[in-house]
């Protein structure tokens, strides 16, 4: 089982208890009321609760019209429809609401980005991603961040960043961050092959974007370059270079 889906089934068992524990009880004090007030066994009692036209018979078969025991059956009943509807609620809620309150806050967001003008898009929100966001956003520089990564992507900080939901090699991701609008594009991931390969796709998209690609050496330096890279950064390099400054 996905980590979600452990997510959700302990989510839902902890929601579910007292809807059921609900019903349980309802349950339980039917099959007793049935029994105290009719004085029938507990097999029949909660044969009743499955079919409510067995205590008419009941009471046909003794001439008898059993108005109180009816009466209770009528709480009864109508205490486990409103429990079964809270049960069904609650696995409802929780099994859909979630996906209904993401889907609502995407389109927000996507909303907001559509309105944005020479923003950033940082592809991959990792550590070196989280720190070109922060310093732009310290700039006063709108941010929209790409992140496929289930956790990393909620780790994003929706007060300044945009985010979006997905692999930023992808076109149609790159089209939700409003890539035509964008000033620049930073390939942030840390892989040097799947930022060459959103730099290919950013300029097919947008050719006048700026392109900031980072790489792990000096070997694919070209070959970023050849794939539309306006600069090129190798971030321990970068790094290094501080250090050394600072010493």
């Amino acid at each position: 089982m996905s980590v979600t889906g452990r997510r959700l089934g302990g989510s839902l068992a902890r929601r579910a208890v007292r809807p059921v524990a609900v019903f349980l009880l309802v349950v339980g004090g039917g099959i007793g009321g049935f029994v105290s007030l009719a004085g029938i066994g507990p097999i029949e009692a909660a044969f009743w609760l499955i079919d409510p036209a067995s205590i008419s018979v009941h009471y046909q078969a003794r001439a008898s019209d059993g108005r109180e025991v009816k009466a209770f059956a009528t709480v009864v009943f109508g205490s486990l429809v409103l429990a079964g509807v809270w049960i069904g609620e609650t696995v409802l809620t929780t099994a859909f609401g979630g996906r209904m309150r993401e889907g609502l806050e995407r389109i927000q967001t996507k909303r907001a980005i559509d309105e944005l003008d020479d923003h950033v898009i940082i592809c991959g929100y990792g550590l070196f991603g989280r720190t070109v966001a922060r310093r732009l956003r310290e700039q006063g520089r709108p941010v929209v961040a790409i992140e496929r990564d289930r956790d990393t992507f909620e780790r994003i900080d929706t007060e300044s960043v945009f985010p979006v939901e997905g692999d930023a090699r992808n076109e149609a991701m790159l089209h939700e961050a409003a890539i035509r609008d964008a000033d620049a594009v930073v390939a942030a991931i840390d892989d040097s092959n799947a930022n060459i390969q959103i730099a290919i796709t950013a300029s097919g998209i947008a050719p006048d974007v700026r392109l900031v690609v980072r790489v792990g050496d000096d070997d694919y330096m070209s070959v970023a370059r050849r794939a539309g890279a306006d600069e090129v950064v190798i971030p321990e390099v970068l790094s290094g270079e501080d250090v050394s400054d600072s010493l």
